[in-house]
């Protein structure tokens, strides 16, 4: 377990930078930082520094309760049409036969596998492949729903959205609202990337852009659904660019209020056209969910993908202000594995997950998709 600075020891420090004092005073009074701020902390906060603010809010919030579900993935294809410099993932349509793609009938069986197990979420996002049209995905999500009507369905980027609306000619309102009779429950926050057009016209010139981005899911949350927001973080990017991506998710959450959780992703270099950059180190990727947390006043949940970071550096995450760990997965997703992170088979129980939050001083606490709290864990618990 880290040992962290509590915030009143930083208040206290005489010889800290009169800049970053204010800060650790605004966060102390629950006062909303701003831009300038958030830049200073990435320029001069040092980790220590950072931890105590991070881990001052989310104490705050949530008491020490690390949250978790049980979920599993099915990628229906990692053929796309588009091609972003930093994925290790997908494979052009041009030569999809080094790809794979799932039937009805194979993604089916996927789910009638967990049959009889607790899990609560299925997560459903792949590549853009033209064949698998809106029509396809609705009926899909109409038989997960007949087949398993207990099953939080959580499905599809904003990228493969905005690529089924647009093929369908129906307007985002009218596409999401398809899908939500079908089954759509909420949408993940992939596809995000970075926003500012100077690094997204470099990494993935072609897809969806940030204001649509935004747009997509500000209309899901207008119909009544919730959704996350993800930031791709390490590459080409600068501190800049870092918050005017958070910003305008936090704008966008003033406005909606309907995102679940924010969820920094880390890019990994193995087997993508970006590999000749150098992926940023542990320190580096916990001062960033540091300063997510501190700035991200209102998502009240901040979450470490697991599978990408590895089980090590996501339980350190636990002292960085993050309150979430996503869930036990199974070996269904491939996205990180193909790009080189250290879980490349990436599946916990729910005892192994408990234990590591545990391990990290903290409370697990199985959840449901919208953060409804299911059970909390001791040392003592048993598990299904």
């Amino acid at each position: 377990m880290v040992k962290l600075l509590s915030l009143s020891t930083v208040l206290t420090q005489s010889n800290l930078d009169k800049n970053l004092l204010a800060i650790a005073e605004k966060v102390q009074k629950g006062e909303r930082i701003t831009e300038a701020d958030g830049l200073l902390l990435f320029e001069k906060g040092e980790l220590g520094f950072l931890g105590a603010l991070a881990n001052y809010i989310a104490e705050n919030l949530h008491g020490g309760k690390v949250y978790f579900n049980r979920n599993f993935h099915i990628e229906p294809t990692n053929v796309c049409v588009f091609t972003c410099n930093f994925c290790s993932y997908s494979r052009v349509y041009a030569h999809r036969d080094e790809g794979w793609e799932l039937s009805m009938e194979q993604m089916m069986d996927i789910v009638r596998k967990y049959d009889g197990k607790p899990v609560t979420e299925v997560h459903i996002v792949g590549g853009v492949h033209p064949k698998m049209n809106l029509e396809f995905f609705c009926e899909l999500l109409a038989k997960i729903r007949a087949h398993r009507p207990d099953l939080h369905l959580k499905g599809f980027t904003a990228v493969e959205l905005e690529y089924m609306f647009r093929k369908a000619k129906l307007t985002t309102e009218e596409g999401l609202a398809k899908m939500q009779a079908t089954g759509l429950q909420s949408l993940p926050g992939g596809g995000a990337e970075i926003f500012h057009p100077d690094v997204r016209n470099i990494i993935c010139a072609d897809k969806v852009d940030g204001a649509g981005w935004l747009n997509i899911h500000e209309t899901a949350h207008k119909l009544g659904m919730h959704s996350n927001a993800t930031m791709l973080y390490g590459h080409i990017e600068k501190y800049t660019h870092i918050i005017d991506h958070m910003s305008k998710l936090r704008q966008s959450q003033d406005k909606t209020g309907g995102y679940n959780c924010f969820i920094p992703l880390k890019f990994r270099n193995k087997g993508n056209d970006m590999s000749h950059i150098a992926e940023k180190s542990v320190i580096e990727d916990l001062r960033l969910y540091a300063i997510a947390r501190i700035f991200m006043d209102n998502f009240r949940n901040l979450k470490a993908y697991w599978p990408m970071l590895g089980r090590q550096t996501a339980q350190l995450t636990l002292s960085f202000g993050v309150n979430d760990l996503d869930g036990t997965i199974d070996d269904t997703t491939k996205i990180y594995s193909m790009a080189g992170s250290e879980e490349q088979n990436p599946s916990l129980s729910t005892e192994e997950l408990c234990d590591m939050i545990l391990a990290a001083g903290r409370r697990p606490v199985e959840r449901g998709t919208l953060y409804n709290e299911i059970k909390e864990y001791t040392e003592e618990s048993t598990f299904a």
